[in-house]
């Protein structure tokens, strides 16, 4: 049974369960559960993409941005590279002994907390590296986390050169605020980062209802997170932090959580400003397949233009009796009234057009209602209408007149006189008179009347 049990075993022996057995960290867990949470969501949404038909290139640079900026929101909270530095160092293992290891330490300070790591290396006499592998966290979220930190490390017989590192960050005296500097850095870029993971929810928002709008949640967010980046840079300690041990220097410089949060940044803030300016020039043309309601008849495009359509008929027609007047209506109608005569003076001198011949409507006049009558043209008396009196008066006054006058004929001026009275004759077409006289009686003659 020895085979059985001493298999893939270093020494051959059984399982021994009388210590701890303890291992180094060898990644940030909240980093990882953050990491796998958005690389979920990006798959699926790399599993749909391929049905996507419209605005595939606006979706696919939305979607990814927007899980890219959450991630590095977070990891930026969580992460430990905001200031890093690494040595190779030649030092004792525990205070006040002269054996010395080789040994590589790693100084990575978040925004509230600082990672300290100490592996070992091997020596030039031995192939194999000793089993020295240490990863201590710091925390400093209050002011005397980081004090109380480092007395439990002292308790716990840790490491010389990570007590010594330690050191630094926990004095807060005589020239010794590194600590408290750091803490204070970290402290302020919390906060933009707080405040820009906010935005970027909004800006979420905004896209999926209206997409200029999120467009400006993006400049938003990108302005948050450079906040984040200058904020930290400015509050850093002056001077720069360096550590001694064992008489080799280490200096920071700065890790990968302050570019990542950097490029994000950029990319945020001038994506958003693009988008913003495509918006500018050509109105509601950005579009994402995350809208509400994309696709379906309640989409923003036919509410956009159904809504022009509703403005431009209200601008258009003519307001009622029940409609009020506004006092800016009123002072552009007096301004435009010289204008309206004017344009009314030109319409005058030059007419109408009136291509399909319609007839002007006559203006509805108070005074003929409700009492319509037809316009009846004057009479006219004509000589069927005057009575034989009348010409029986005529010819005697034509008589007694030429009685007055020697030399002249009453019976020449009274046919004078009927021929100015009675309307001339037509013209006379004999063949017609002839075929009209021979159907019908004589006729008597007048000329002795």
């Amino acid at each position: 049974m020895k085979g059985w049990f001493d298999a893939f075993r270093d020494d051959g022996a059984p399982t021994l369960y009388s210590f701890s057995n303890r291992t180094p960290v060898i990644g940030d867990v909240n980093i990882i559960v953050v990491s796998i949470l958005f690389a979920t969501f990006y798959t699926a949404f790399l599993v749909i993409f391929p049905g996507v038909r419209k605005q595939k290139f606006s979706t696919f640079i939305t979607v990814t941005l927007s899980l890219f900026v959450g991630l590095v929101i977070f990891v930026g909270q969580l992460g430990s590279s905001w200031h890093v530095a690494h040595q190779n160092i030649i030092a004792p293992y525990k205070a006040f002994s002269k054996e010395k290891i080789p040994a590589r330490i790693g100084v990575h300070i978040g925004l509230m907390h600082v990672n300290i790591t100490l592996a070992g290396l091997a020596d030039g006499n031995s192939s194999s590296a000793p089993d020295i592998d240490f990863n201590e966290r710091f925390n400093w979220n209050l002011a005397n986390d980081m004090e109380n930190s480092y007395k439990n490390a002292l308790k716990r017989g840790l490491p010389y050169p990570i007590l010594t590192v330690a050191e630094y960050f926990s004095l807060g005296q005589e020239g010794f605020a590194w600590g408290g500097q750091y803490r204070a850095a970290g402290y302020y870029a919390s906060i933009w980062l707080w405040g820009a993971l906010a935005s970027w929810l909004l800006m979420n928002l905004l896209l999926t209802a209206v997409p200029r709008y999120g467009a400006y949640g993006m400049c938003l967010t990108g302005s948050l997170l450079f906040g984040a980046i200058i904020g930290y840079y400015f509050m850093l300690p002056k001077p720069p932090l360096t550590i001694y041990i064992e008489g080799v220097k280490i200096d920071f410089t700065f890790g990968w959580c302050f570019y990542l949060v950097l490029i994000a940044a950029t990319l945020c803030f001038f994506i958003g400003l693009i988008i913003s300016a495509i918006d500018l020039i050509w109105p509601h043309e950005y579009s994402t397949i995350l809208e509400v309601y994309y696709g379906t008849p309640y989409d923003r495009h036919v509410i956009l233009e159904e809504s022009h359509d509703v403005r431009y008929r209200k601008r258009n027609s003519k307001g009622g009796l029940d409609e009020p007047i506004s006092l800016g209506s009123r002072i552009l109608r007096r301004l435009s009234s010289k204008t309206r005569e004017q344009t009314l003076s030109d319409i005058n001198k030059l007419g109408i057009d009136n291509q399909a011949f319609q007839k002007d409507q006559v203006p509805k006049s108070p005074w003929r209602y409700p009492f319509r009558r037809a316009q009846v043209p004057p009479m006219i008396r004509t000589i069927s209408q005057d009575s034989t009196s009348s010409i029986a008066s005529a010819a005697a006054h034509i008589q007694n007149a030429a009685a007055a006058i020697p030399g002249s004929s009453s019976h020449s001026l009274r046919r004078d006189a009927l021929s100015r009275m009675l309307p001339p004759r037509p013209p006379i077409d004999r063949n017609r008179d002839k075929e009209k006289e021979k159907d019908k009686p004589a006729a008597i003659e007048l000329t002795n009347w």
